[in-house]
């Protein structure tokens, strides 16, 4: 009866269990809609990195290897602590007999010549045990966990500055291809002008039917052109939103970024930032120190460890039970174990190396990442002068052909073509706005830079 009432109690408990998962899935969606955008929002930079930080996965995975290794150095730390466990068991024993009448009987001294009986037997102790020394291992294994905590945390911010630069590299590239965009429906439009003033000058006879057929191709060659641009917008968008950590489609406005590119190191000021505060390195730099520390770890498996015990037991076939303790000191010295010790040290001088050889390979990396980084931003400096002055001279010559066109001297022909190269001026100018912009992101996480 007493099973079968535990048995309900059970299944009600694993019924509740089973409501409570269903409720809590039911209101999940809900939940996750506070980290999605609003319709609408007007999206500046500074809230897009915000909104990447709260849903990026990767952030979330980090976080949770730091716990992981902070509860390892818990684990580690618990050797400094004794340790006390009890111990209770039950038995019931039927003592042998045989043709000679032999027979084990409980509490005797020896054999009896009695039949055997059957008799219970009972027992509990409760143990402490401590480690008085065991020649730093334990404190160089805390110290191995606590490094590469500090290397978890530095990996995790090496991820967020990864999602922050994902995020400005994809928010710019959003401003320009709209920006790109809109040169595209300016270009369409200036050419629908042209070709309505095709027609007009064609049925006044001032102008062939070539600059009507002229005027029609240009217009559906821009009106092409916007498609794509368009499309270059979606895409960008999607980037955005994937960057963000919320791939789902939004409507929302992105709000241009008018602050002026601040001024940017030299490169020897921006590398030596690189080398002490990128995260990456740091990180390395812990793994290192904590591959150096195991080997004294494995090292110390060579020497003995002391440790201190006590216990107190109750035994006894009946009840009051019979108690006794004891208490000794316990001195373990490995003698042979396989060679395994010396292939354990070997073993952790090998991951030694190949921490130490990454973190060179690492430090090469830096040098050029910003190395690229810089002269991407250099370039990208003198091209918006050179960029800026070219779409203003090709905006002048597209107003003396028009003028030249208007006044019956000039071409289609002459229009069309500067009518491109004063879009196309744009475009170059626009793109190296923006170069600009991410490259001095990228600087940024080239050098370990805090937003």
């Amino acid at each position: 009866m007493y099973m079968r009432k535990g048995y309900k109690v059970s299944m009600w408990w694993v019924s509740a269990l089973v409501l409570l998962q269903v409720l809590s899935l039911s209101f999940l969606p809900a939940a996750s809609q506070g980290q999605q955008l609003p319709a609408d929002e007007g999206l500046t930079l500074e809230r897009a990195v915000e909104i990447g930080i709260k849903n990026q996965p990767a952030l979330i995975n980090r976080a949770s290897q730091v716990r992981a290794s902070e509860a390892r150095t818990g684990q580690a730390q618990s050797n400094w602590y004794p340790q006390l466990s009890a111990n209770a068991g039950y038995g019931r024993t039927k003592p042998v007999t045989g043709g000679r009448g032999l027979a084990l009987a409980p509490g005797s001294p020896g054999l009896s010549t009695s039949s055997g009986q059957s008799y219970e037997d009972y027992s509990s102790d409760l143990t402490l045990r401590q480690t008085i020394y065991d020649f730093g291992r334990t404190s160089s294994q805390v110290k191995v966990q606590n490094l590469n905590t500090d290397a978890a945390r530095y990996d995790l911010e090496n991820t967020r500055d990864d999602v922050v630069f994902n995020v400005k590299q994809a928010f710019f590239q959003v401003l320009q291809a709209q920006a790109s965009r809109d040169v595209a429906k300016e270009s369409l439009a200036q050419f629908q002008k042209q070709l309505e003033r095709a027609r007009a000058f064609f049925e006044v006879g001032r102008s062939p039917k070539f600059d009507v057929t002229k005027a029609e191709v240009d217009a559906g060659t821009a009106q092409l052109a916007l498609i794509r641009a368009e499309n270059q917008v979606k895409l960008a968008r999607v980037n955005l939103n994937n960057a963000m950590g919320v791939p789902e489609r939004y409507q929302y406005t992105v709000i241009d970024d008018k602050r002026a590119v601040g001024a940017v190191a030299t490169f020897e000021d921006a590398l030596q930032q690189a080398f002490s505060q990128r995260p990456d390195l740091l990180s390395v730099i812990r793994q290192k120190e904590a591959s150096a520390e195991s080997v004294k770890v494995a090292k110390t498996n060579y020497f003995p460890t002391l440790s201190g015990n006590a216990s107190y037991s109750w035994y006894g076939t009946q009840f009051p039970l019979g108690d006794g303790w004891n208490a000794g000191l316990n001195l373990t010295i490995p003698i042979f174990s396989g060679f395994l010790t010396k292939y354990q040290v070997a073993e952790a001088q090998a991951n030694r190396d190949v921490v130490a050889a990454s973190e060179l390979s690492l430090r090469q990396d830096i040098v050029l990442q910003v190395e690229q980084a810089y002269l991407n931003f250099r370039e990208s400096e003198e091209r918006i002068v050179t960029a800026e002055l070219t779409a203003r001279q090709a905006k002048e010559n597209y107003d003396l052909a028009q003028g030249r066109y208007d006044a019956g001297v000039g071409s289609p022909i002459e229009v069309s073509d500067a009518l491109v190269s004063y879009r196309n001026a744009e475009i170059v100018y626009v793109n190296a706005v923006y170069d600009l912009k991410i490259a001095q992101a990228a600087i940024e996480k080239a050098i370990g830079a805090k937003p």
